[in-house]
C-alpha cells in the first residue's frame, strides 16, 4: 500500500455496531472497524465466527438487522449485490463469476461492451476491446497465452487474475476476496499474493477472507479477528504474531491483547 494512502483520507469503508440476526440466533454483534483506502485488511476465524455473513452484509447479499455502514462518504444498506457491485464492491469467491465457454475478451467486457455502428446498425467493435483487455492485462503482469483462449481452458489462477484485473479496471474501490486460493497451487498463490498486494498499491481496498495465516500475514496491513460474531481483535499485522492470532481466534487471549498489539 502506498505510504499513508489510507491515513491522508476518511476510511473507504466504515462499520459502526453492525449487527445480523437470523430469528433468535445471533451471527453478528456490534461488529466496528474501518477499511482506508489502498489498505488490506486480512479477516480472520473459526469457522462459524461470522466472516461470511459479514461479507455478504458488506457486499449486498445480505441486510444488516441493525447499525450503520459508511462507504465512500456515504451511509449505505445495499439492497443487493449488484448495487454493491455498482458502488464499486466487487465479491470474488472460489468459484469466480466468470464465463467458461467464451473468450477472455468476452469475459472482460461482459456487460460493457464496446458497439459501433455500421450504416446505422449496432455490431460489436471487437478490435476495441481486445486492445483494452490487452492493455489491462499487460499492466497487471498477468501472463495470457491467449486472449482468444476460452476461459474454461485456463488454469485457476489465470482465471482469478482476469477476475481481479476486470474489476481494476473498471473503476471498483473495495474487493472482497473470500478463500480465493483455496484450490490454487504453490505458484498460483503466490502470484496471486503479489496481484493482491499491486491492487492494494493502486489505491483499492481489499478484504481478504482465509484459513491460512501465513496468506494473511503476507499481505494484510492489518488483520480482524471475529469470534462468536463479535470483533475480538484489531491489529496491525506489523505489530502481532501468528500465535497471537491463534489465541484471539481460539479465544485464549490474554485481556487487552488485541489493543496492545495495535498500540
Amino acid at each position: 500500500m502506498p505510504e499513508g494512502m489510507h491515513l491522508q483520507s476518511e476510511p473507504l469503508l466504515q462499520l459502526e455496531n453492525v449487527a445480523k440476526s437470523f430469528g433468535a440466533i445471533e451471527a453478528l454483534r456490534s461488529i466496528t472497524f474501518s477499511i482506508g483506502r489502498g489498505e488490506v485488511v486480512a479477516l480472520l476465524g473459526d469457522n462459524g465466527a461470522g466472516k461470511s455473513t459479514l461479507v455478504k452484509i458488506i457486499s449486498g447479499g445480505l441486510q444488516a438487522t441493525s447499525g450503520r455502514i459508511v462507504f465512500d462518504g456515504h451511509e449505505r444498506q445495499f439492497a443487493s449485490p449488484a448495487e454493491a457491485k455498482a458502488a464499486g464492491i466487487e465479491t470474488v469467491y472460489q468459484d469466480l463469476s466468470l464465463c467458461t465457454n467464451v473468450d477472455v475478451v468476452a469475459n472482460f467486457f461482459m456487460g460493457r461492451e464496446i458497439v459501433k455502428r455500421w450504416f446505422g446498425i449496432p455490431i460489436l467493435d471487437e478490435q476495441a476491446m481486445f486492445s483494452a483487455t490487452a492493455k489491462a492485462i499487460a499492466d497487471a503482469g498477468t501472463r495470457i497465452p491467449s486472449l482468444r483462449t476460452n476461459v474454461e481452458h485456463l488454469s485457476g489462477g489465470q482465471r482469478q487474475a482476469i477476475e481481479l484485473n476486470r474489476f481494476v479496471h473498471w473503476g471498483g474501490k473495495l474487493v472482497l476476496l473470500d478463500e480465493p486460493f483455496a484450490a490454487l497451487g504453490v505458484e498460483q498463490t503466490r502470484r496471486g499474493l503479489q496481484m493482491i498486494k499491486a491492487i492494494a498499491a493502486q489505491g483499492i481496498s481489499v478484504v481478504i477472507v482465509t484459513h491460512i495465516m501465513a496468506q494473511a500475514f503476507q499481505v494484510a496491513d492489518r488483520i480482524v479477528v471475529l469470534r462468536q460474531g463479535t470483533v475480538v481483535g484489531d491489529v496491525a499485522s506489523a505489530r502481532t504474531s501468528p500465535d497471537d492470532v491463534v489465541q484471539m481466534i481460539t479465544g485464549e487471549a490474554l485481556p487487552g491483547l488485541a489493543q496492545k498489539a495495535r498500540a
